[in-house]
């Protein structure tokens, strides 16, 4: 799956799965009018079965088929489905939650204790974007590789969130979750609605605007390791508060294209097994749009 997430590259219903056209219609075979080879977004259906081809319905198996040698007959396991999706969603965020529950309640964040907490929830976060980064490049969806790094994600959100709520405002946490259900719920909508239309274009802008942006955070993490205070001020003070309603907007862009790759799986037919990568993208859409909101509001609380 290519990423739609600022932070990770992720597979899945676009080009390595040879599917998914933000301006193609699903067909029942063949490619779209108009594809273009080495186009990911106007591709037909390599899900459907090719006439005269019995064992065509591996999609993994593709270049076999370019070069005219016959494909052994896959155990089909169902189309994904909507209910797929929420249901793999569910258990990824229900981990992150319970996992930052616990966290927040065994790893105390008083002056005793802040430092190991903190470590514990740093190794935690650096092993989860391992996880992630492993789970992006592997082809095919791994369940316990992703709640794995729920869990370990769940475990920094935890610390941070109560040291955060500790430190600085008590009720940050609660109100960055309205925030983060707040943009998913109005996303939803937005994209239903057919308000926010999901093209080439609008995925070129994103992404082109996400790698800004991320290359930013970056020069400015570097400058704060290595030259102390704040660094460049990006995540502090009016610059920090306008870096972090960019970050929103950021995250709200990528739910949008998280939500048409759910769409075009569930029509073009993709393997149920693909519902963990969906789960998988919108568990680091959701956990992206929930740190800038809690960054935010620490900084509007912290100028107070």
């Amino acid at each position: 799956m290519r990423s739609r997430n600022p932070v990770f590259s992720r597979r899945g219903f676009s080009r390595d799965n040879g599917y998914a056209g933000f301006d193609a219609a699903p067909q029942a075979g063949g490619p779209a009018v108009g594809t273009q080879q080495g186009n990911p977004y106007a591709q037909g259906n390599p899900y459907a079965q090719p006439a005269g081809n019995p064992y065509a319905q591996n999609p993994y198996a593709q270049q076999d088929v370019q070069y005219g040698a016959p494909q052994a007959p896959v155990a089909t396991t169902g189309a994904m489905t909507m209910d797929d999706v929420v249901a793999r969603t569910a258990t990824t965020l229900g981990t992150v939650v319970v996992t930052a529950v616990l966290s927040w309640l065994l790893l105390p964040v008083d002056e005793a204790n802040l430092g190991k907490s903190y470590g514990i929830a740093v190794g935690a976060g650096l092993v989860a974007m391992v996880l992630a980064l492993v789970q992006s490049f592997k082809r095919r969806p791994a369940p316990a590789l992703i709640l794995s790094y729920a869990a370990l994600e769940g475990v920094f959100l935890g610390v941070i969130s109560s040291a955060v709520s500790t430190y600085i405002a008590d009720g940050v946490v609660a109100q960055a979750v309205l925030g983060t259900m707040a943009v998913f719920a109005g996303v939803l909508v937005a994209y239903k609605a057919g308000w926010i239309r999901v093209n080439r274009r609008f995925y070129g802008f994103v992404m082109a605007a996400a790698l800004g942006f991320v290359l930013l955070m970056a020069v400015n993490l570097l400058f704060t390791v290595f030259g102390g205070g704040d660094g460049l001020g990006f995540r502090s003070g009016a610059l920090g508060i306008v870096f972090g309603v960019i970050g929103i907007i950021l995250g709200a862009c990528f739910l949008a294209l998280d939500f048409k790759q759910v769409e075009d799986g569930i029509a073009y037919g993709a393997p149920r097994e693909e519902a963990w990568l969906a789960a998988f993208g919108l568990t680091l859409t959701l956990v992206w749009i929930y740190m800038e909101f809690l960054r935010l509001l620490a900084i509007l609380n912290s100028d107070d």
